[in-house]
């Protein structure tokens, strides 16, 4: 656990820039939609591979869910996420008046209910690249690795129920609050450990 502010005093200013650009995004239609895309895309798959699909999809403008597939290269399970995405655009104007009118916990729970390849992780991860989350844990593989490390959790769930994650999300503002790192700038600095980056 010592390493983290050493290595959190060198990228704070990133990690802070990174989040005003998430702010920014929640104002602009398009950046949300394609931050909606985004999380749909990344269920274990690369953040970049699936940023540079989603510029492609963009940059085309065709949303039948022949040519989303067309521009999906390298993004895993493709077939069915093409399916959630032609879907979810259909939809994003719920999306967008349930994301904008809710608080953090009730649009993740809409998103979860309303949104279908989306779980509170992809949730999660979207409410927090649109600037509307402050306390939400995107629990992916490179966080809940370090929880393992970092002594947060014993052992690493081979399945995320609501109720796991909610106990786990608990755990991981807890080890935030403690070591007095705001949890949103905790995962952007666990995820930079990982990849040497601060990304999306």
């Amino acid at each position: 656990m010592d390493d983290l502010p050493e290595i959190y005093k060198k990228i704070k200013d990133k990690i802070e820039a990174r989040l005003k650009e998430f702010k920014e995004n929640g104002n602009d239609r398009q950046k949300i939609m394609k931050e909606f895309v985004f999380c749909l895309l990344t269920p274990q798959s690369k953040a970049k591979i699936c940023w540079n699909a989603v510029e492609r999809i963009f940059e085309n403008d065709r949303w039948d869910e022949k040519s989303i597939l067309s521009f999906m290269n390298g993004v895993r399970f493709k077939h069915k996420k093409s399916g959630y995405v032609a879907e979810g655009i259909k939809k994003f104007n719920e999306v967008l008046d349930a994301v904008l009118s809710m608080n953090e916990i009730e649009a993740r729970e809409w998103l979860v209910k309303n949104v279908k390849g989306m779980g509170y992780k992809e949730a999660s991860h979207f409410l927090r690249n649109i600037g509307r989350a402050k306390n939400l844990a995107i629990l992916d593989r490179h966080i809940l690795k370090n929880m393992k490390i970092y002594g947060i959790i014993d052992e690493i769930p081979s399945h995320l129920s609501k109720k796991t994650y909610m106990e786990l999300e608990k755990k991981f503002i807890e080890f935030a609050n403690n070591i007095k790192i705001p949890p949103l700038h905790l995962d952007m600095l666990l995820w930079y450990k990982e990849t040497g980056e601060v990304f999306k």
